[in-house]
């Protein structure tokens, strides 16, 4: 049984496809053991893996290795996400960046648009 990198996060929902795993292990954004890989690298129960999507860095423990992908319920019996809590709190502060305005209102006038240049500065 072929236990490849790239089909594991696919199967593990960690990409929506089999191509885009490939291409992140291709570009360096697939670590094993702080090791960068290459999409054929097998992997075991135990590996740690570490996959850049910026601005987070996941980190997931393999428990089991499989090749089929599975429902997203069942991903919790084969992934363990171990990824600190700073990591996940860069996506709050990206979040808070953003200025929100209330759906519905339309494109900003111009006035609106120098107030919101004045917040950014």
């Amino acid at each position: 049984m072929e236990n490849r990198i790239d089909k594991y996060l696919w199967s593990v929902r960690i990409f929506k496809t089999r191509a885009l795993a490939a291409e992140a292990c291709k570009k360096g954004r697939v670590l094993i053991h702080q090791m960068s890989v290459k999409p054929s690298r097998t992997i075991n129960g135990g590996d740690i893996i570490q996959v850049k999507k910026l601005p987070v860095i996941y980190t997931y423990r393999v428990l089991d290795p499989i090749q089929n992908r599975i429902g997203a319920k069942l991903v919790s019996t084969y992934l363990e996400d171990i990824t600190p809590q700073e990591e996940l709190d860069k996506l709050k502060i990206q979040d808070d960046f953003f200025f929100k305005r209330e759906k519905g209102t339309g494109r900003p006038t111009k006035k609106d648009r120098r107030i919101l240049d004045k917040l950014k500065d």
